[in-house]
C-alpha cells in the first residue's frame, strides 16, 4: 500500500528552502565585500596613473538577480600634471554585472564581468596645444605590465552595457574646437567575447559644436538606433541596419569606421530615406517647428553625403554634403499664409583632406510669400586660417506675414516691412584687426512700419522708418526714427567694426547724434515685477551692455524724469566698459540751469556714480524738495525763497532704477545765495528758534551774497561756520545733521546790550549814551537738537542777561565809588569856603560840606548795602 503523499512537509521543506536561500543571498554580499572592493583598489592602482577617489563600494545579489552587482559610489578620475586638477572622468554610480559564482574564484584568478552602466557621469577628453591627451593615464611601466597580465583583477567578458545621462566634452586647444555631446543615454548589448559581433545600439543625445569660439551647432537632438558589426581584431566598425535622426530629421547610413594606428579610416555614405520637403522642416528643432507631420508640402529637399579618408593629426577625410530642394512649398494647417517657391541649393565641401580647404556654398537660397521675394547666396573659403566671406542678399519680407506662415511663438506679432539688397566681402584678418580698407560693402537694408511689445518692454515700441547704408569703411545709420509710450527718438550715425561685433565678439564702436522733442524716461525703462514670495514690486537692475563702446550727441527739448521735467536737454555720452562718462550735459530746470560731468558705471555687482553739478541761477525752495539727495543734504534750505548759485561734487552707489543711494554718497556743496529771503512759517526749526531768541525776526536775516559749505559722508552733513547777518546783530551757524533728519547744529549771536528786553533796559537807563556805547557785545549760543520735524532749542540766554547785569552794576559802582572818593577828601579837609544862610534870604541853603556830606551817605549806603533794588 502506497503512502500518502504529505504535501505539508513538502511546502514546509520548501519554505525553509527559500528562507536560507534569501537569508544567503543577503549575507554573502557581507562575506565578499571587502574582497570586491580589494579588487576595484587593486584594479585602479595597477592601471591608472591619476588621483582616483571612491566614496564606497557595495555588492548586491538582487540588484540584477540571478547574477551579482558590484556598485562603485561617487566614482572621480582627476589628472595629473600637465592637466593637474582637470577631470577626466565622474559618475554618480558605475555598476558592474558578474556571475555569482565569479565571486567564489581564487585570489589571483580574474573576474569576468558580464555588463556595466552608468549613472549621471561626465567625461571631459582634452587635448592640449602640445598634442597632448589628458586620456592618456595609463600606466607606461613594462614590469608592471606584466604583473598585471599575470594577476588581473577582472577580465571583459561584456555582454551588455548602458549609459544614463551622461555629458561628453571633447576640447582641442590646438585646433580651437570644442564638442558638447549632451543628456546622452545609450545601451549595447552583444557578446564582445568574440572577436566578431552585431552590437546592437540606441543612444539619444544633444550635440553642440564650436570652433574659435563661433558656434556651429547648439543643443541639435541626435539619436541613432543601430546595429553595428564589430570585428575586435582590425577594430572595424561597420554600420547594418540603422535610423538616424537630426532633429526630426531621417538619415540613414552605410559603410564603415576602422581604428588605425594613427587616426581612424572613414568610409561612409548617408542620405534621406524619402525626398520629401518635411525632410526640411526636421532640421529644425521640434520646440519651433511644430508636429510636420500635420504639414502639407510640395517639393523635394534632400540631404546626402559621403566622407571617405583618414583623420589624423594634420588630415581629415575628403567629404561632400549635399542638401538640395527645388520648387517646394509648406503651409501650416492652422495658419493662413503658405511659403512657396522655395529653392535651396548648399554644398559642404572638402577635396584634398586639408581641413583649411573646406568650404561652404550656398549657391541660391529663395522662397516666396504672397508678393515678397526673398533670395540670398553665400561663399565661404579657408575655414579655418582666415575666411574668406562673399554674400549677397536681396528682397523683402513683410514681418506680420511671418507668424501667418510659420509657427512662431510670440506674445505679440510682428509687423513692418524690411527691404534689403546688401552685398559684401571681407576676410576675418580684416575684420580682427579693423583693415576696413579690405571689406567691401555696399547696398542698403531698411524697414518701416515696425511694431513690437513684449513682457520686457514697458510700453510698445514704434520704429516708424530706419535706413542702414552699406559703405566700403563702415555701416551708416542715416535713419532712425522711433517712438514708445509718450517718447520720441531720432539717431544717426555710423557703426566701425559692425562685422568684428557680429563674427568675433569684440566691442560695438561707433558714433551717433540723438534728437529728441520729448524723452519720457520711464517708457524705457523695464517693468516692475511681484515677487512671488513677499508679493514686493522690485524693478531689474539697469546694466549698460558690455559690448558698447561708442560716443552719443543727445539733444532733447523735454526729458521727464520721475516727477522732474527738464528743458533744453543737450550733452555728450561716452559709454564704454559697462559705464557712462557725461560731459558737457546742461538742462533748464527750477528757473535756472544745471551743468553736469561725471560717470555712471554698471560694472559689478553695484551701480556706482561719480558726478560733479554746476547749479547757475536755480530756484532754491523748487530744488531743495523736489530732488531728494538735496533735501537730505540741505532740509532747512525749503524755507529759503531765492535763486542759488552752486557747486556740488558727489559719489557713491545707485539703486536698481538708477537713483543715488542717500546712505552711500559723499561730497561736498559750496553755494552762494542770490537775493534770498526766508520763509519761517515753513519751518518747525525756524518758529522754535524765533520763540527761545526774541530779539530775532528770521524774516528779516540779510542773506544775500551768502556763501555756505557742506560736506556729506556716511549719512551726514557738515556745515562749515557760516557768517549772516541780522541788522547789527552778528551770527555765526554751524553743525551737522543726518539723512535720517537728526541734528546738531549751534548758531553763535553777536548781540548788542540793547537787544536783550525789558530785563536790562531799566539798567542801561542809569548809564550815559556815553558809557552805553562801552559795553561790549553779548555772545549768545543757540543750540539746535533733536530733528527737523520735532526740533529742541537751548539757549545761554538768560545766563547772558545776568552777567550783563553785573557788568552794568559794576561800572555803576566803580562810578560811584569814583564820586565818593572826591567828595570824601573834600570832607576832611578840603575847601574852607563855606555857604552860610543869608540874612535877608528866607530861602534855606546847604553848605557845600552838607551836599557832600549827603552824597557820600548815598554812596556808602548803597556800597555798604543800604536800600536793594531788584534786579
Amino acid at each position: 500500500m502506497s503512502k500518502k503523499i504529505n504535501f505539508k512537509k513538502i511546502l514546509k521543506g520548501l519554505g525553509i528552502f527559500v528562507l536560507v536561500s534569501v537569508i544567503a543571498l543577503a549575507a554573502i554580499p557581507f562575506l565578499f565585500k571587502d574582497k570586491i572592493k580589494a579588487l576595484v583598489l587593486k584594479s585602479i592602482n595597477e592601471n591608472v596613473d591619476a588621483k582616483v577617489a571612491f566614496e564606497d563600494v557595495d555588492l548586491s545579489l538582487f540588484k540584477n538577480f540571478p547574477n551579482a552587482n558590484v556598485t562603485i559610489d561617487k566614482l572621480s578620475i582627476i589628472n595629473k600634471a600637465p592637466f593637474e586638477g582637470d577631470t577626466l572622468f565622474y559618475s554618480g554610480e558605475l555598476n558592474l554585472k558578474m556571475s555569482i559564482k565569479e565571486l567564489f574564484k581564487g585570489e589571483n584568478e580574474p573576474m569576468n564581468l558580464q555588463g556595466f552602466s552608468s549613472n549621471n557621469a561626465i567625461v571631459n577628453v582634452i587635448i592640449n596645444k602640445d598634442g597632448l591627451g589628458n586620456f592618456d593615464i595609463a600606466l607606461k611601466n613594462q614590469e608592471e605590465d606584466s604583473k598585471k597580465e599575470e594577476s588581473k583583477p577582472f577580465a571583459l567578458n561584456i555582454q551588455e552595457y548602458g549609459v544614463k545621462n551622461m555629458r561628453f566634452t571633447f576640447v582641442d586647444e590646438g585646433s580651437k574646437m570644442k564638442m558638447v555631446l549632451d543628456s546622452i543615454n545609450h545601451e549595447g548589448k552583444g557578446n564582445f567575447a568574440a572577436q566578431k559581433l552585431d552590437l546592437d545600439t540606441k543612444t539619444t543625445t544633444k550635440v553642440s559644436f564650436e570652433m574659435d569660439k563661433t558656434s556651429f551647432i547648439k543643443n541639435i537632438a541626435l539619436s541613432l538606433d543601430a546595429v553595428l558589426g564589430i570585428d575586435l581584431d582590425n577594430s572595424k566598425y561597420e554600420f547594418k541596419n540603422n535610423k538616424a535622426l537630426i532633429n526630426q530629421l531621417p538619415l540613414e547610413f552605410d559603410g564603415f569606421i576602422q581604428l588605425l594606428e594613427e587616426g581612424q579610416l572613414y568610409n561612409l555614405t548617408f542620405k534621406t530615406p524619402t525626398s520629401d520637403f518635411k525632410n526640411f522642416l526636421g532640421l529644425i528643432p521640434e520646440a519651433y517647428a511644430g508636429n510636420i507631420n500635420q504639414v502639407k508640402t510640395t517639393g523635394e529637399f534632400k540631404v546626402s553625403g559621403k566622407v571617405d579618408g583618414k583623420l589624423t593629426e594634420t588630415t581629415i577625410p575628403k567629404f561632400n554634403i549635399e542638401l538640395a530642394s527645388n520648387n517646394a512649398s509648406f503651409q501650416y494647417p492652422d495658419l493662413p499664409k503658405s511659403v512657396k517657391n522655395i529653392v535651396i541649393d548648399t554644398h559642404i565641401v572638402n577635396e584634398t583632406g586639408i581641413m583649411n580647404d573646406t568650404y561652404v556654398n550656398l549657391d541660391q537660397l529663395s522662397f516666396t510669400i504672397d508678393q515678397d521675394i526673398f533670395n540670398a547666396k553665400a561663399n565661404i573659403r579657408n575655414l579655418t586660417q582666415n575666411a574668406l566671406v562673399d554674400a549677397a542678399l536681396k528682397g523683402t519680407i513683410n514681418l506680420a506675414n511671418v507668424t501667418k506662415a510659420y509657427p512662431v511663438k510670440l506674445d505679440k506679432p510682428l509687423s513692418g516691412i524690411l527691404k534689403a539688397d546688401v552685398t559684401t566681402k571681407f576676410d576675418m584678418k580684416s575684420v580682427e584687426t579693423s583693415q576696413y580698407q579690405n571689406i567691401q560693402n555696399a547696398g542698403n537694408i531698411s524697414l518701416s512700419g515696425f511694431k513690437y511689445e513684449g513682457p520686457e518692454m514697458a510700453k510698445p515700441f514704434e520704429i516708424k522708418n530706419t535706413s542702414i547704408t552699406f559703405n566700403p569703411n563702415q555701416i551708416r545709420l542715416n535713419e532712425f526714427d522711433a517712438k514708445t509710450g509718450d517718447s520720441d527718438i531720432q539717431v544717426a550715425g555710423s557703426l566701425d567694426n559692425f562685422y568684428g561685433f557680429l563674427f568675433k565678439k569684440q566691442v560695438l564702436k561707433g558714433s551717433f547724434n540723438m534728437n529728441s522733442t520729448k524723452l519720457v524716461v520711464s517708457d524705457f525703462m523695464a517693468p516692475t515685477t511681484t515677487t512671488a514670495e513677499d508679493g514686493k514690486k522690485t524693478t531689474e537692475a539697469i546694466k549698460i551692455p558690455s559690448f558698447l563702446d561708442c560716443n552719443l550727441t543727445a539733444n532733447a527739448g523735454t526729458v521727464i524724469y520721475d516727477n522732474l521735467n527738464l528743458k533744453n536737454v543737450s550733452g555728450n555720452l561716452a559709454i564704454k566698459d559697462e559705464a557712462v562718462t557725461l560731459s558737457n550735459l546742461k538742462m533748464d530746470i527750477f528757473g535756472g540751469n544745471i551743468g553736469l560731468t561725471g560717470t555712471v558705471s554698471t560694472k559689478g555687482n553695484q551701480p556706482k556714480f561719480n558726478m560733479d553739478l554746476g547749479l547757475n541761477s536755480v530756484n532754491i525752495a523748487e530744488s531743495f524738495t523736489q530732488l531728494d539727495m538735496l533735501k537730505s543734504i540741505a532740509p532747512i534750505a525749503n524755507t529759503i525763497n531765492g535763486k542759488l548759485n552752486s557747486t556740488i561734487k558727489l559719489s557713491g552707489n545707485l539703486t536698481n532704477d538708477m537713483t543715488p543711494d542717500l546712505k552711500t554718497i559723499s561730497g561736498d556743496l559750496v553755494g552762494q545765495l542770490l537775493s534770498a529771503t526766508v520763509n519761517e512759517k515753513n519751518s518747525t526749526l525756524l518758529t522754535a528758534l524765533s520763540s527761545n531768541v526774541k530779539f530775532l525776526d528770521v524774516s528779516k536775516l540779510n542773506l544775500n551774497d551768502i556763501k555756505a559749505s557742506l560736506s556729506f559722508k556716511d549719512g551726514k552733513v557738515a556745515l562749515k561756520p557760516m557768517n549772516l547777518k541780522y541788522q547789527d546783530i552778528n551770527m555765526v551757524v554751524g553743525g551737522t545733521h543726518g539723512f535720517d533728519q537728526s541734528m546738531n547744529y549751534d548758531v553763535k549771536f553777536d548781540v548788542p546790550a540793547k537787544y536783550l528786553g525789558t530785563e536790562v533796559s531799566s539798567l542801561l537807563s542809569k548809564l550815559t549814551p556815553e558809557e552805553q556805547q562801552k559795553l561790549e557785545n553779548i555772545p549768545i549760543t543757540a543750540n539746535l537738537g533733536g530733528n527737523f520735524s520735532k526740533p529742541t532749542v537751548k539757549t545761554d540766554l538768560k545766563q547772558a542777561t545776568t552777567n550783563l547785569a553785573s557788568q552794568i552794576v559794576k561800572m555803576q559802582k566803580d562810578k560811584l565809588v569814583g564820586q565818593g572818593t572826591s567828595a570824601l577828601s573834600n570832607l576832611l579837609g578840603g575847601d574852607k569856603n563855606n555857604t552860610t544862610t543869608s540874612a535877608t534870604d528866607s530861602t534855606k541853603t546847604t553848605t557845600p560840606k552838607e551836599d557832600i556830606k549827603n552824597e557820600v551817605k548815598n554812596v556808602l549806603g548803597g556800597l555798604l548795602g543800604g536800600k536793594k533794588k531788584k534786579e
